[in-house]
């Protein structure tokens, strides 16, 4: 039994020294090759720049829901097309606004088109037209739209796909170095392996730092950028079935 507690004594004894020898991340990040420290930067270039993207895009997306709130309360809320067209002017940042204000516009220039023609006799011919103009210019508006929330999320996709591989580049290249340092030393020792790999793992851990962010924001963006879309394609058949009815 005393035989038992004097090795624990010891080992406790040999782990606290070991704890106090202890080397920091930022030195270990300091003493490693010029390799690794080139990825160890483009991993910090791509964790910076896809954390500004996900505050810009949360920003964006919030916006466009406020707005596009507001938008819908003006539009349902609206005596005529026109008014609303008027007072949705200053929502700029409101999807729906920019898909209901290029579809008037599309409807303001085939009514003064009509206006001007004077021959009746293929008006089927240039309703269908109308029809068809104005479903052209909502899709467009959706799309342009659509591709403006969904800016940027393809740095996302491609820092979720690539930096763990960057990360593995520096894996592999710092396991090289310990093992050229082995050949050179001719000693097998901790000494000479642990710079290595710290290198390696901290190379590894960098890589998963910059790439779950960036896969997870990339997926939540999308997802809101989809449904996005699909309220965009709802309030244009709404729309559309409005003008039909009420204008051509």
């Amino acid at each position: 039994m005393m035989i038992d507690l004097t090795l624990l004594m010891i080992i406790a004894q040999t782990a606290g020294e070991e704890a106090g020898k202890a080397i920091s991340w930022w030195e270990i990040v300091k003493g490693a090759g010029p390799m690794v420290k080139f990825v160890l930067i483009l991993l910090a270039w791509f964790s910076v720049m896809c954390w500004a993207i996900i505050v810009l895009k949360y920003l964006q997306f919030r916006r466009a829901r406020k707005f596009n709130g507001r938008f819908l309360e003006i539009f349902w809320g609206g005596s005529s097309l026109e008014s609303i067209y008027h007072d949705t002017s200053p929502l700029r940042r409101s999807p729906l606004a920019q898909v209901f204000r290029s579809g008037y516009q599309e409807l303001t220039k085939i009514k003064r088109s009509k206006r001007e023609d004077k021959d009746h006799e293929e008006g089927i011919a240039a309703h269908l037209g109308g029809v068809e103009s104005i479903e052209r210019a909502l899709r467009r508006a959706a799309g342009a739209e659509r591709s403006r929330l969904e800016r940027y999320l393809s740095f996302l996709a491609t820092t979720g796909s690539s930096a763990p591989f960057v990360g593995l580049f520096g894996t592999v290249w710092g396991i090289m170095t310990s093992f050229r340092e082995i050949a050179v030393m001719g000693d097998v020792g901790l000494e000479v392996v642990a710079p290595g790999i710290s290198e390696a793992l901290i190379a590894t851990a960098a890589g998963l730092a910059a790439a779950i962010p960036a896969v997870v924001a990339y997926n939540y963006f999308l997802a809101h950028a989809r449904g996005a879309a699909s309220e965009m394609e709802s309030f244009s058949a709404d729309i559309l079935n409005i003008i039909q009815r009420h204008f051509l």
